[in-house]
């Protein structure tokens, strides 16, 4: 499917899209789910008729797994292809990591588009073409270091220019992408020069920064949705919006998780064979229901076999994030300019 079933979608002739005949990436070594990525709407025409305002050609680069032989050369790829559209000169520039297929979320990409009037530029690259939880039983790490990869190749540019002339930096991963991404946001880059912020969704439980935030929660905050210190850097959302919740101000910068109590991919423990996990005790999440109950091996079990269906329910339910959880977050942390309750309810609605 990766490789093959491509022909209905066509090969872009705009200049700024990757894959067109003056890009760097040839068309035909990026994947399925790459090349629906970069043909996929929103275009100018529709970010202005929203914004009320001139809008820009929002910015997409992917690099496909046959684009080059190692995750170095792609990622050196994926860097001179966003140089060579300017995406350095756009005001919120995100390196996103894929899930195990390489698919983008269209709910977080096209939602962040919207927000800022096109203003942007995504940056990716494919690293598997399984689905995450096959990835996450085969080899997580693959999430992890095509990650750290590009991430770095991106970084050093960008903390070459000036302060004052270079896009905010951000990072993105949904599923498998949110494993590889969060570990970009390691020391180096938060204390050196530091990036401005994460959307992170349906965290897998193999996720070690996420699940060492969980572990260290605020006493009395369920597992499902804590609460992480005084919520200046790090905060949690799920299907209601609960980002303003601490009463406290951000700080500089800004991670958030979104995820679902009833997301098997999130919450799924090994350990519930022989103990009753977290997230079962006290206070349920509302998409879980009051009457579930544990039992040994048997829950287990039936999370481990929930793990392949995540994906398949309602929209806002189990792995499945909404558009309108994306626009909670992306507004808390890009923060952009003039924008305002309206704004979010009609980004919502449309």
């Amino acid at each position: 499917i990766d490789e093959v079933v491509d022909e209905e979608i066509p090969q872009p002739t705009h200049a700024l899209a990757p894959g067109s005949s003056e890009s760097l990436i040839p068309w035909e070594s990026i994947g399925r789910q790459g090349k629906e990525f970069i043909v996929a709407d929103p275009d100018v025409g529709q970010l202005s008729e929203f914004s009320g305002d001139s809008a820009l050609r929002p910015l997409r680069v992917y690099v496909g797994l046959r684009s080059r032989k190692t995750p170095q050369q792609r990622a050196q790829l994926a860097l001179e292809e966003l140089k060579r559209v300017g995406g350095f000169d756009r005001s919120v520039l995100v390196v996103a990591t894929p899930t195990g297929t390489g698919w983008l979320d269209p709910g977080a990409v096209h939602t962040l588009e919207y927000m800022h009037g096109g203003d942007t530029a995504i940056v990716s690259m494919q690293y598997s073409y399984l689905p995450s939880w096959m990835t996450i039983m085969v080899d997580p790490n693959k999430s992890r270091v095509s990650a750290q990869i590009l991430f770095k190749e991106i970084y050093n540019h960008w903390r070459t220019l000036a302060e004052d002339d270079r896009p905010k930096l951000y990072l993105h991963g949904l599923s498998l992408g949110s494993l590889g991404s969060e570990v970009c946001a390691d020391l180096f880059a938060l204390f050196d020069d530091p990036i401005q912020g994460a959307v992170w969704s349906g965290p897998p439980f193999p996720s070690t920064k996420w699940s060492a935030l969980t572990t260290d929660r605020n006493p009395g905050s369920p597992e499902w949705l804590p609460k992480f210190r005084d919520g200046s850097m790090v905060r949690f959302t799920g299907q209601e919006n609960s980002l303003d919740q601490n009463g406290q101000p951000w700080g500089k910068m800004r991670f958030v998780y979104i995820q679902y109590a009833s997301d098997p991919m999130s919450f799924f423990r090994p350990s519930s064979i022989f103990r009753k996990p977290e997230w079962m005790v006290g206070q349920r999440g509302p998409d879980v229901s009051p009457y579930l109950d544990w039992y040994p091996v048997v829950t287990f079990l039936q999370t481990a076999c929930d793990l392949p269906m995540a994906t398949s329910v309602p929209t806002g339910y189990g792995h499945n994030m909404a558009p309108a959880n994306y626009i909670d977050a992306w507004i808390a942390v890009t923060d952009p300019a003039d924008w305002n309750s309206a704004d979010t309810e009609r980004l919502k609605q449309y």
